[in-house]
């Protein structure tokens, strides 16, 4: 199904080494805002810095895929030291097939990882790669997220790894 990940965590912070290992990955496509960070913050979200590092010290790819612009993807990525794909227009596979070849992975080596049912885990199977939904940090208040968030709302896992 188009709308089903791979793997559903409640937190990014979740995913370990081991985890993407038995999932035969080297390499994680991830998502910005409410993955990574809240929603148009430029500063990491508690842990993620050295989740990162515990990903790069496993030899994990790591890589950004945002729809935003470069202005808002650029300094937080060059902060945490990640290269990244800015407009990246999910779900269509375009950003995540940009993100594969910077890689040089065959695409089975290779996972994203989002927040949004809609873009992140649609775009990723589109692309025909794995997925990890994990819930956002924070459900965002404006009236387009909202209504987003009630339609993708029947199509987030229950169960987590």
């Amino acid at each position: 199904m188009l709308f089903r990940p791979t793997a559903a965590l409640k937190s990014v912070l979740e995913l370990t080494p081991e985890r993407l290992k038995k999932m035969g990955v080297e390499a994680l496509i991830l998502d910005l805002d409410n993955t990574l960070t809240t929603h148009n913050n430029p500063h990491p979200a508690k842990g993620v810095p050295e989740w990162l590092d515990e990903m790069r010290k496993a030899g994990i790819k790591l890589l950004i895929v945002s729809n935003n612009h470069a202005p808002r993807v650029e300094p937080f990525a060059k902060a945490l030291k990640l290269d990244f794909v800015p407009e990246g227009a999910k779900p269509l596979p375009k950003g995540y097939n940009i993100a594969v070849k910077k890689f040089g992975l065959p695409k089975e080596k290779v996972c994203a990882v989002g927040d949004q049912i809609f873009t992140d885990i649609l775009g990723a199977n589109l692309a025909g790669i794995k997925s990890v939904f994990v819930y956002p940090i924070e459900f965002e208040s404006g009236f387009f997220f909202k209504i987003k968030r009630f339609f993708e709302k029947p199509f987030r896992p229950k169960n987590f790894l």
